[in-house]
């Protein structure tokens, strides 16, 4: 730890550190902040990601079974999960919009986010009755008090970005979607697993809904699944490579949600769907 030292006659102190006068984005000074581990705050948690144009808009049909499923896996107290949702439909109306007035990449970003909240506060419509609660922007804070109080807390995709999302390499639309946005929430706090809860059985070879012989990869770690990349991917692209310089994640499921007990049987750690393994905490 730093060491205040006094400085000078004015009383001031000087606190001792291998950072100061440093810049913070030079790599010989990043590398040696470099550890062995991160403190994962929720490592028995999952969350589940509910997809906005896979599930939501498909209506009664698709989200009534899921709700049911939920409810039934909720009734074991040690299940702890957080419910992400995705935007849907909506999401591209508004970028659509967006586009046309020419707005920021940021300013989309923050429009994505409002779009998912009503269907957070859709689903918490139907779950509010076997205990949920729609989660605010980044109120981490608050997820020991849900989960003390037996409450599952939904919450939106894309993170508070505030009109700070980098400019991207390709088009003018924002690169970190709703399947990023999760990953991000599941690695910083360190939880057990994501499942991402599609239309399809898993990740194929390519989209299963153009090329009658796709292929379904089932369990696979990443450093194979990227040598092998899809160019159609049913999971945003920038996830995966930013899940290489992870830390905490160690585990992704990619399951059919039109498919009645695939969710379960991922919460409890089956190999369902396509299960895609972190080896180990560098990669």
């Amino acid at each position: 730890m730093s060491n205040p030292t006094p400085r000078g006659d004015d009383g001031r102190t000087h606190i001792n550190s291998r950072l100061m006068r440093e810049s913070l984005q030079n790599k010989d000074v990043l590398s040696g902040t470099d550890s062995e581990r991160d403190l994962q705050i929720f490592p028995d948690v999952s969350l589940v990601s509910i997809g906005g144009q896979s599930i939501f808009d498909r209506g009664k049909d698709a989200i009534l079974p899921l709700v049911a499923e939920i409810v039934k896996i909720k009734q074991d107290k040690t299940v702890k999960m957080v419910i992400g949702v995705g935007g849907g439909t909506r999401v591209r109306h508004t970028i659509s919009i967006a586009v046309d007035l020419g707005l920021p990449v940021g300013g989309m970003a923050q429009l994505v986010g409002a779009m998912e909240e009503l269907n957070a506060i859709l689903l918490n419509t139907l779950l509010a009755p076997h205990g949920s609660m729609p989660m605010q922007r980044d109120h981490f804070w608050d997820l020991p008090l849900y989960f003390d109080a037996g409450i599952t807390p939904i919450a939106i995709s894309v993170p508070p970005y505030h009109f700070w999302e980098p400019p991207p390499d390709h088009g003018h639309l924002p690169a970190h979607g709703s399947d990023f946005g999760l990953f991000t929430l599941a690695d910083v706090l360190g939880m057990k697993q994501v499942i991402f809860v599609k239309d399809e059985d898993g990740l194929y070879d390519k989209d299963p809904k153009k090329h009658k012989d796709a292929k379904l990869f089932g369990k696979i770690t990443l450093t194979e699944l990227m040598k092998q990349f899809p160019e159609d991917n049913i999971l945003d692209q920038e996830l995966f490579h930013a899940w290489k310089n992870a830390k905490n994640l160690k585990r992704i499921v990619i399951v059919n949600g039109l498919k009645e007990g695939q969710l379960t049987r991922a919460m409890r750690g089956e190999d369902v769907g396509t299960v895609i393994i972190k080896e180990d905490a560098r990669g």
